[in-house]
Order: structure tokens, then C-alpha cells, then sequence
């Protein structure tokens, strides 16, 4: 298995240390960045060599793990990004409350982030999430605001907008806030590019809030002709206009299209059944020993069809978490 790490320490503008550059004392003997938060960005790339040979694909399928920070999952460095740049934009003030719709991986990594930066945390949830999460995410010392008959994500959106205007919070808002992409295109981005020396003939990513799929395909629109793919599930297809319905790839496929998502830098939407994208997550873990969540176990098998339909192309695909969403 190749593996190539990533570079981040040029995109990282918005940090508030020297980012990723080595503390030493005496005579160079650990070189490591200084804190945690330094080192949540650097995810590797690598070859899927095993699972290649199996699904008999030639060409050379690649994995980007972004699998960073408290959550094991692309969330983390997100939203202390996402802060750090609200931060640095005056948009956020210092030890203002931040506000923001989510249970889920996202709600937890901005607990996280909100210790870190000194800021209160105000979530707001359907009064049907699991108390078990609920008791997790106040663990994580945010403050939790139930809300009741809320049947989808814009619903919420509108309430923890409302509760930010009342209380003279920052709402994170982000599915909407284009400090989600932008977080892509400074980061994200750029290092796939230089890792890869942009040689690449598509990228392939799950569409959750649309930041990733945006902000990466953005950048990579700018400098190169390399291809674009959307996935989304099979059973909720909101981005080429079909039916929304139940499916269990959790952190891909809301339900709905996202203000983020830019269709214009995306060439191809590939819908992938729960069931494929489970089988082929398992896949993944057993032959390449790599742990992934549904979500890109749906990212491999459009892979698979892309590598399939256009033999001898190198694919990268961007894996986002581990631990599915809860």
C-alpha cells in the first residue's frame, strides 16, 4: 500500500499557531508538530492495490483518509477551520456564542472546536435524537436545545437561526455558510493536488453539506481538466431531481440540495444503493485493512463503475470518516 502524506502547512493560513512546524529542544530529537489541532489535517493518500486486484479494475485507485481530529472524520478540522476563519473574519467574536443545528459528527467536532477557541455552544436537535447522543454532545460541553416537529434539516436550520438572532450568537449554519467550501478550496484542495502533482482524471466524493464537493472541485476546476463525481444514495437522489427517500448511508444524501452545492463543477452524479456501498465498506476493511464508514464504501463502488466504464484512469476518492454519523 503506497501512502503519500499531505502538506497542509502553505493552506493553513487561518490557524492561530505556526502551523504544523516542529517544537525541538536540544538536539532535534522528536520533530512533531506542537499541538493536536496541528496535525488533524494531514491525511494520507493511498494506493488500494488489494481491493484493485479483487474487483479486477486496472488503472490506479487512490484514498484520500480524512480522517482528523476528536471525531475521526474530515468534521473535525472543518469546524475548528470553519471557527478560525469566522475568527479571522470578524464575522465571530471572541467568546460569542455559536450556534448551530446538528446531533451528529459535525455537532460533536464543534463542541470540540468551541473548547479550543473559548466559545459557548448552542445545538439545536429534534426532539427524537437518542438521549444517549444528547448526553454526549453536553459531555462535550455544549448546551442542547430540543426542538419539537421538526421533520428535516431546513426545518432545524430556521430554529437555530432564530435562536442565534435572540441570543446574539454566530450561527455556523453549514450547509449554507460558504466558509464550509471555502475551508476546502485553502485546504483540502491544494494538497490533494500537490500530493498527487495533479495527475489525476477524477475525483470522487459523497455529498453531504455540499462543502467538500464544492470547495475541492472549485479549486481543482481552476488549475485542471480532472473530472468531478457527485455521489449521492440511491434511494434519496435530491441532486439530479428524483425521489428522496429512507436510506442508511449515513453523512451523504440529506434529502435535499444544499445552498453549498455548486452543480457546475460536478460532471457526473452517481446514485449507489445502501446495500453496494456496505458491501463494498467491508470490502475495503478486510482487503486493504482500512476502516471506512458507508458512506465511502458508496464512494468506492462509484469507483468501481467509473474505473469499469473508463479503464486504465486514476481515480481519487476521498473517504470522510471512520465512525458513521449518529
Amino acid at each position: 500500500m503506497q501512502i503519500l502524506l499531505l502538506d497542509f502547512s502553505i493552506c493553513l493560513s487561518y490557524h492561530e499557531t505556526n502551523t504544523l512546524q516542529s517544537q525541538t529542544k536540544g538536539d532535534d530529537f522528536l520533530h512533531a508538530p506542537p499541538h493536536f489541532l496541528d496535525s488533524i489535517t494531514q491525511f494520507p493518500i493511498v494506493s488500494l492495490t488489494r481491493y484493485q486486484q479483487s474487483a479486477g479494475l486496472s488503472g490506479q485507485l487512490l484514498a484520500c483518509l480524512a480522517y482528523g481530529g476528536s471525531t475521526a472524520s474530515i468534521k473535525s478540522p472543518l469546524a475548528y477551520g470553519m471557527l478560525s476563519m469566522a475568527l479571522e473574519s470578524n464575522r465571530l467574536r471572541p467568546s460569542q456564542l455559536v450556534v448551530e443545528a446538528s446531533a451528529g459528527t459535525f455537532g460533536a467536532a464543534l463542541a470540540v472546536a468551541c473548547k479550543q477557541l473559548g466559545h459557548p455552544l448552542l445545538l439545536c436537535v429534534s426532539d427524537s435524537t437518542a438521549p444517549s447522543r444528547i448526553d454526549c454532545l453536553k459531555a462535550l460541553g455544549a448546551q442542547i436545545h430540543s426542538v419539537s416537529n421538526v421533520h428535516n434539516q431546513p426545518q432545524l436550520n430556521q430554529t437555530a437561526a432564530a435562536l442565534a438572532q435572540e441570543q446574539g450568537g454566530y450561527f455556523v449554519d453549514c450547509f449554507n455558510n460558504d466558509l464550509n467550501p471555502e475551508f476546502h478550496r485553502r485546504v483540502t484542495a491544494p494538497a490533494i493536488l500537490r500530493a498527487t502533482n495533479s495527475q489525476l482524471d477524477h475525483i470522487i466524493i459523497g455529498v453531504g453539506t455540499g462543502g467538500t464537493i464544492t470547495g475541492v472541485g472549485e479549486y481543482v476546476k481552476a488549475w485542471s481538466n480532472i473530472s468531478i463525481v457527485a455521489v449521492e444514495p440511491c434511494e434519496s437522489q435530491a441532486l439530479t431531481g428524483g425521489f428522496c427517500g429512507a436510506h442508511t448511508i449515513s453523512g451523504i444524501g440529506v434529502g435535499f440540495v444544499p445552498e453549498n452545492y455548486n452543480p457546475y463543477v460536478v460532471n457526473r452524479v452517481v446514485a449507489v444503493s445502501s446495500g453496494d456501498a456496505a458491501y463494498c465498506a467491508q470490502q475495503i476493511l478486510l482487503l486493504e485493512g482500512i476502516p471506512v464508514c458507508q458512506s465511502g464504501g458508496a464512494v468506492i463502488e462509484a469507483a468501481r463503475r467509473i474505473l469499469l466504464e473508463k479503464p486504465n484512469s486514476r481515480v481519487l476518492c476521498i473517504f470522510s470518516a471512520i465512525e458513521p454519523a449518529k
